[in-house]
């Protein structure tokens, strides 16, 4: 086992394209490190970059206490799970996860061991007779972990393994994947596009845009306090309602004034973000996220700030319902928010263009409880959860936190 570090790592192409620039980044000793970010963000070219099928163009790799930038992959005690199996077609799981150990020509009673020890973590001890053609897609890619666990290498390097699988398998996956790098505790970078995925498995997250490392932290301090627009819409799901607010200075302390609604922010709010008090009478991107939205129908009395809306529609899920709604304010389109509803897909964020609404409209979601009796074309009350609300500068896109 060793630590992975990136220093001033950078991958700049032919064509001058800088895939990856200046990453600084340090995974611990046994640490499951995953990188999340959209598609052309970097994440795979610096996993790539690790193993050796990327030159590092600036910077370097180390891993352990070697610096890798001019090993081969092979020197490089790594070994790759990658999002296709790539497993022999024509030889048995036996044989699969045996076939590295046999190039190395390792001592046959050392394979047997290693195997029967890989099988055993992955519960492939009935199928190690079968061609990879009768297996499952999950089972496949337990196979290919196998050809990897028996390597006991210094570092894991997993590249989407889960995404050619269906959505009750990557569940059951990302389980099992989490289960076993705990057990052996190597050190393991994951890459993947799906926020769930990098928050439910990783022990940290790396958020990436653009080549750039936005945020690393542990998964849910990214979720209750991301640095700017960027990891706060993408980190998420659904993601974070994104609105224009302004501060204001009311009898009752400062407000963020949303359209014609007012929303007090209480002391521990502004406690908790203090730089707030230096955006008085200015614009800024507030994020609400959905679960801090509630029926008020269903809480009489809550003192609570309320949002009023119109429903769009209603979805249930049976824990809860996700209500779209529409509310009287204009939707945040700041160029970071412009570029993020690109980069995750959420036509909510780009404005009246994409989604039919006014200038001065909004659409928000929110997470409902299932007791709720909204349905669409409703007006409604949202109780809006002030504690944990976000906001954001408008013009640098970063969290307004504890200084301007």
């Amino acid at each position: 086992m060793a630590r992975v570090v990136f220093d001033g790592a950078s991958k700049v192409y032919g064509d001058g394209t800088r895939a990856l620039d200046r990453l600084d980044l340090m995974v611990e000793d046994g640490e499951f490190m995953v990188l999340v970010g959209p598609s052309g963000c970097g994440k795979t070219t610096a996993l790539r970059m690790v193993a050796g099928l990327e030159d590092i163009t600036e910077g370097i790799i180390r891993i352990g206490e070697r610096v890798v930038n001019d090993l081969s992959p092979k020197s490089r005690d790594i070994a790759m799970v990658f999002q296709s199996y790539a497993l022999y077609p024509h030889l048995s799981v036996e044989d699969n996860i045996a076939f590295a150990l046999r190039i190395k020509k390792m001592p046959k009673t050392e394979i047997r061991h290693r195997v029967d020890d890989a099988a055993q973590i992955l519960d492939l001890q009935t199928l190690l007779g079968r061609k990879p053609r009768a297996l499952s897609g999950g089972q496949r890619q337990r196979v290919a972990m196998g050809r990897a666990i028996v390597r006991q290498p210094a570092a894991f390097l997993m590249d989407e393994p889960l995404s050619n699988l269906d959505a009750k398998l990557r569940v059951q996956m990302r389980a099992d994947i989490k289960r076993i790098q705990a057990d052996l505790g190597v050190t393991t970078i994951y890459v993947t596009h799906d926020q769930v995925e990098a928050m439910t498995m990783g022990h940290r997250v790396a958020v990436m845009r653009k080549g750039e490392l936005q945020q690393v932290a542990p998964p849910q301090e990214l979720y209750d306090d991301p640095v700017n627009v960027f990891v706060g819409g993408f980190i998420g799901s659904p993601a974070m309602n994104m609105v224009e607010a302004r501060i204001d200075r009311g009898s009752d302390g400062l407000t963020a004034v949303v359209g014609q609604m007012r929303l007090a922010l209480d002391d521990e709010t502004l406690s908790r973000r203090p730089a707030l008090a230096a955006y008085e009478g200015r614009e800024v991107v507030l994020g609400i996220r959905p679960e801090d939205l509630e029926d008020a129908a269903l809480a009489n009395g809550d003192p609570r700030p309320r949002l009023q809306g119109r429903v769009e529609m209603t979805e249930a899920l049976g824990s809860d319902v996700l209500v779209h709604l529409t509310i009287a304010a204009p939707q945040a389109v700041t160029d970071d928010v412009r570029e993020l509803a690109e980069d995750v897909g959420d036509d909510r964020a780009v404005g009246q263009l994409a989604t039919g609404l006014k200038p001065d409209e909004a659409s928000l979601i929110g997470r409902f409880s299932p007791r709720t009796k909204v349905r669409q074309g409703d007006a409604v009350e949202a109780i809006v959860e002030r504690r944990a609300l976000h906001f954001f500068d408008p013009h640098t896109g970063l969290a307004i936190r504890s200084s301007a």
